[in-house]
């Protein structure tokens, strides 16, 4: 066993019995029974991690000093007991979220990725938990919390749009204030519509069919998990159950249940232990990067319209006016998704287009005066 490996066997097993320690500190001081036996558990399912860490020193012939909480455990420790668990589920949240991305790269713990991303989540629906239970709100949106409103070609739409639209005025405006000539104006606007576009395009692509890869991976590692360990899965189950307020032997038997059939126990804990949903694993690619295309040219043609019939400066504020009418439909059509105000959200999208039309207008101007002069 070399030496980085060792070292990083330890700093697991250092973390392990830092994570340990603090959930029993909050099963301590937790007056909640539910949650104190939820955080008691949570304690144990860490130290069975690190006594497996432990496990591989010893056979690589390393011992462990008896164990030390690090300072920061000891500080949050002390924050729990003087202010309450809440105060430190947070900051528990984010490092167990790290932790699941860090030990996805370990080829020692792959089974272990899943359970610290189900503790991250496990840790947001308690934060989000009021005694007796959570209301049907929180737990609808954590049941969907990876499923955006429409799903990717949605998101596409609105970014290629907003992006089409405020990067080509910009662009646009910068030419205008630089040279009012229309057919650099037109030869601009278009080249950077399409230059536009097809990064957009595939930057879509990549993201989505990134997010696909990563999903179908984790799924993976799950469905070995189900076959490998199907009580230590069964157990991570009956925890997301009891943090949403099921009864601790309803919580047990729901997951018993649940685990009975292989097939349908993977599509579960997919979905509550990942927060992935398998029949969609990140929606299409080729779908978003289409949408993503689209909606950026129809964005970026929007101040390009004008300097195909007018020139001068009535082409340059007829694609002001133009824009400017775009950009507020885009921010209306948004509300749609976000409940804001349409006037609200109509006009913040003007603003910031506006502004950025106005800087890169100004700077055209001072460059094209000083190359002209």
């Amino acid at each position: 066993m070399d030496s980085q490996t060792i070292q990083r066997y330890r700093d697991n097993w250092t973390d392990e019995r830092n994570s340990a320690a603090i959930y029993q500190a909050l099963s301590d001081v937790e007056k909640d029974e539910r949650l104190k036996e939820v955080y008691r558990r949570m304690a144990k399912m860490e130290l069975l991690h690190a006594a497996r860490w432990e496990k591989l020193l010893k056979d690589g012939g390393v011992h462990l000093p008896p164990f030390q909480p690090m300072f920061r455990t000891r500080i949050l420790i002390w924050m729990a007991k003087r202010f309450g668990p809440e105060m430190v589920l947070p900051g528990l949240q984010a490092k167990e979220r790290g932790g699941s991305g860090s030990y996805s790269r370990q080829p020692e713990a792959h089974d272990f990725a899943s359970q610290e991303a189900s503790h991250s989540i496990l840790l947001g629906q308690i934060t989000r938990t009021v005694r007796g239970g959570m209301d049907g709100s929180t737990l609808a949106m954590l049941e969907g919390r990876h499923r955006s409103t429409g799903g990717n070609a949605l998101r596409a739409a609105v970014l290629g749009a907003n992006d089409g639209l405020v990067s080509n005025l910009s662009l646009v405006m910068g030419v205008a204030g630089a040279s009012l000539d229309n057919r650099a104006i037109l030869i601009t606007g278009m080249a950077g519509l399409l230059a536009g576009a097809i990064s957009m395009a595939l930057g879509e692509w990549l993201s989505v069919q990134s997010s696909r890869e990563l999903y179908a991976h984790q799924i993976e590692i799950e469905a070995i998990e189900v076959e490998d360990n199907p009580q230590e899965e069964a157990e991570e189950l009956a925890l997301i159950y009891e943090a949403r307020g099921v009864d601790p032997q309803q919580a047990r038997s729901m997951a018993d249940q649940v685990m009975s059939n292989k097939d349908a126990a993977l599509q579960t804990l997919a979905r509550e232990e990942l927060g992935i949903d398998p029949e969609e694993l990140g929606g299409s690619a080729w779908e978003a990067a289409i949408t993503s295309f689209i909606l950026f040219a129809v964005g970026a043609v929007i101040p390009v319209i004008p300097f195909t019939f007018l020139t001068g400066m009535t082409a340059v504020l007829v694609s002001v006016a133009f824009s400017v009418v775009g950009l507020f439909l885009l921010g209306a059509i948004i509300t749609f998704f976000t409940g804001l105000p349409v006037w609200k959200s109509g006009l913040r999208m003007v603003v910031f287009g506006l502004l950025a039309a106005a800087v890169t207008f100004g700077i055209g101007k001072l460059i094209g005066g000083n190359l002209g002069g």
